[in-house]
């Protein structure tokens, strides 16, 4: 509580001079308050669960350039992620030959040119079936929580739906001409006659990742990067000059 003590100057009083209080202010009691006020909320309050993204990681089968070049080229997408944060990609069969085959792009979610809008164009078909899917469910759990049900009736049904929602976006996701995503992440090169430098970031690898998540992307892998890969990127820093004095790709 809080205390006024005047001071009497040992009873001595000079004319005109004005009194000096000695105020004193007792914080015990709010104090006790706050610490009742922080009891009661950690005990009412409902602690909520993390919630985590799935990473589902590719499979460790190998998977070599034979195998690969026989998806068919209006499906394969192919990004390969270079030094530091460097991003290219190419549509089906790589040319060796043409450096202009290979377009360089970005991670940039705003990027008109990214990987993003890449995989939204391409994969328009089965993002419209997801959203489709992501809706009815939103319309169905509203008419559950309308119809007043107990809470444990309210969660087995949603609960239900749910798993309908995530059957009908795996379906979706397998839908034929759907994109096939090959991802390589370049390593540290040194030595390398076509291209050298530090390799890809752990980052470019998990944002590429991301992308296969938010642009509803079913079926993509990750795989080691080869020579063709790395004369790829070569060639296309020198505009065609590592091309034009190599005989790498001739068939």
């Amino acid at each position: 509580m809080a205390e006024v003590e005047v001071k009497d100057n040992d009873g001595k009083k000079k004319k005109g001079a004005q009194k000096k209080m000695k105020i004193h202010v007792d914080f015990t009691p709010m104090v006790d308050m706050n610490m009742l006020l922080i009891t009661f909320f950690m005990l009412c309050t409902t602690m909520t669960e993390s919630r985590t993204m799935d990473l589902v990681m590719p499979s460790k089968d190998a998977v070599t350039e034979e195998e690969q070049s026989k998806l068919k080229a209006s499906e394969a997408i192919t990004i390969l992620l270079g030094d530091n944060d460097e991003v290219f990609y190419y549509l089906g069969e790589p040319n060796y030959k043409d450096y202009t085959s290979l377009t360089q792009s970005s991670l940039d979610p705003a990027d008109p040119n990214g990987i993003r809008a890449l995989l939204l164009e391409r994969n328009e078909e089965v993002i419209g079936l997801v959203d489709e899917a992501n809706k009815d469910f939103e319309a169905a759990q509203s008419e559950v929580k309308a119809r007043k049900l107990s809470k444990s009736q309210t969660e087995e049904e949603i609960n239900a739906l749910m798993e309908t929602r995530d059957e009908a976006v795996r379906e979706a996701k397998k839908l034929k001409g759907a994109p096939m995503v090959v991802i390589k992440a370049k390593t540290s090169t040194t030595d390398n006659e076509y291209i050298n430098g530090p390799g890809a970031t752990y980052e470019s690898l998990v944002d590429v990742l991301d992308e296969m998540i938010v642009c509803s992307v079913g079926k993509y892998a990750v795989v080691d990067m080869t020579d063709g890969d790395l004369f790829l990127m070569g060639n296309f820093k020198t505009k065609g000059e590592l091309a034009a004095s190599s005989d790498f790709g001739a068939k």
